[in-house]
């Protein structure tokens, strides 16, 4: 079974019933998007709770990555850590754009932290609050 794939079985026949899980993820499984990418040397760590509510599962947690970016203004790579809370509902019939998918017994945790991650990171990443660019005189 993929480390980002949780089999909750357990939880599913008892209400309300609770599990907390932590992990630490190998970036390259989350991957990136364009030009933004996990650093590889630094794990994810992802500490969450899983909970039975209704025919749903609510995973509720904080998810930590590091970043690379590259500087809106110099263009220079910088590392950027960010902390993610990740709040996300998993069904049986996920409402598109809403909810995750509930696939029998398991849930794939990848996207929902790949896009909570994502949802922190800056628009515009600055290297330093005064950097000037690439030309010293107009920026």
């Amino acid at each position: 079974m993929d480390s980002l794939r949780c089999n909750v079985a357990d939880l599913l026949h008892r209400p309300a019933a609770r599990r907390l899980v932590v992990l630490s993820i190998d970036p390259e499984e989350l991957g990136g998007v364009g030009q933004t990418r996990l650093v590889s040397d630094e794990p994810v760590s992802v500490k969450i709770a899983f909970e039975h509510v209704s025919d749903s599962i609510v995973v509720n947690g904080q998810a930590a990555a590091v970043y690379e970016l590259t500087c809106s203004r110099c263009l220079e790579p910088i590392r950027h850590p960010v902390a993610a809370p990740v709040r996300e509902l998993f069904e049986h019939d996920p409402i598109e754009g809403q909810t995750y998918k509930l696939e029998g017994d398991e849930i794939d945790l990848g996207g929902p932290i790949r896009d909570n991650i994502l949802l922190q990171l800056p628009s515009a990443a600055l290297c330093k609050d005064d950097c000037v660019g690439l030309c010293l005189v107009c920026g």
